[in-house]
């Protein structure tokens, strides 16, 4: 079973939220999750409805059964000041640098680097054991850069390998890629039920597959229901006014009469039901190209007042009762 879930997504799919609502899917009856944040948003903290998170594991929620959620914001700069002080014991040079800006220097002109810090912050939390031999986290879960930048994100050794050929950069890089790329990670993709996310999924989970990095399953997001059954969309279809007609007379809205409110009101009603049955099928085309990816699929349901807290915990009861992930 996986370790380190990477969430990923098209811009605007929710990507976030998911992550959020899988860790504390993950953390029920008594588990541990940590939730990871790189991108340097804070959007983990607003979910929560927390303060900024700082650069250390700080538990920002309880799972039913008592589980617990801990979270992090990884900084780059940071991550580089504990990486110099782990392989060169520099302590105060390395905060030297870092006023003198060349930490901020090294990660922009090095981008292979800041991944590799970044992605292994988050690898470091999944071996991580206490003195028992436990492990210290059930799950990892890291709300990672959108689809079109995640695969290239997380395939750092391929970034490093221009850096450095040895030394302890490379060695870090290998130690990553052997974890992102082991049965103890899963990269889910997280979409809409529109053209443009569903296409996006489906080359990021190609590009994924193609660096050899293993994907776990698609998240479909915002799902809405179908207001209009088979039949009802037939009829919709037909344009049988004189039906709707005599639906709305029975409801007490008038008579059928040329001008009467009944009447008034056909044209409107045939235009939404048109509109919406016209997105039923956009959606059933493209949740059928979802399944045809061959990945497992799970539907958490548009939210119309936004997503809280205690929406956010009704997500996590949504995806737990889908299954494991």
């Amino acid at each position: 079973m996986s370790r380190l879930h990477v969430v990923s997504g098209k811009g605007g799919t929710g990507k976030t939220t998911v992550a959020a609502a899988l860790a504390l899917a993950l953390a029920t009856e008594g588990r541990r999750t940590l939730l990871v944040e790189v991108e340097g948003r804070q959007g983990i903290a607003q979910l929560f409805e927390t303060e900024a998170l700082p650069y250390e594991e700080r538990k920002i929620a309880v799972a039913p059964g008592g589980g617990e959620v801990h979270a992090l914001a990884i900084d780059a700069e940071r991550a580089l000041l504990d990486y110099l002080q782990m392989f060169y014991k520099l302590g105060g040079a390395g905060r030297a640098l870092k006023k003198l800006g060349a930490i901020d220097f090294a990660t922009t002109i090095a981008p292979g680097l800041r991944d590799v810090l970044l992605t292994g912050k988050a690898c470091e939390a999944v071996r991580r054991k206490d003195k028992s031999g436990a492990f210290v986290y059930d799950a990892v879960v890291m709300d990672a850069p959108p689809t079109g930048r995640v695969t290239r994100f997380l395939n750092v050794n391929d970034e490093v390998a221009g850096l450095a050929k040895i030394g302890p950069i490379h060695n870090q890089a290998q130690a990553v890629m052997r974890v992102l790329k082991s049965p103890e990670t899963a990269v889910h993709l997280v979409t809409l039920l529109e053209e443009m996310p569903v296409q996006e999924t489906a080359d990021g989970i190609a590009e994924l597959r193609a660096a050899g990095i293993p994907v776990g399953g698609v998240v479909i997001n915002m799902t809405r229901p179908a207001l209009l059954d088979n039949g009802d969309l037939e009829v919709v279809a037909r344009g049988a006014r004189t039906g709707i007609a005599k639906a709305l007379s029975q409801a007490g809205l008038g008579g059928a009469r040329r001008g009467g409110l009944a009447e008034r009101l056909i044209d409107p009603l045939l235009e939404q039901a048109r509109e919406h049955a016209e997105r039923v099928e956009l959606e059933r085309t493209q949740h059928a190209a979802l399944t045809d990816l061959g990945l497992p699929t799970y539907e958490l349901g548009l939210l119309p007042e936004g997503v809280d807290l205690a929406g956010l915990y009704g997500l996590a009861r949504d995806l737990r009762k889908q299954g494991p992930i």
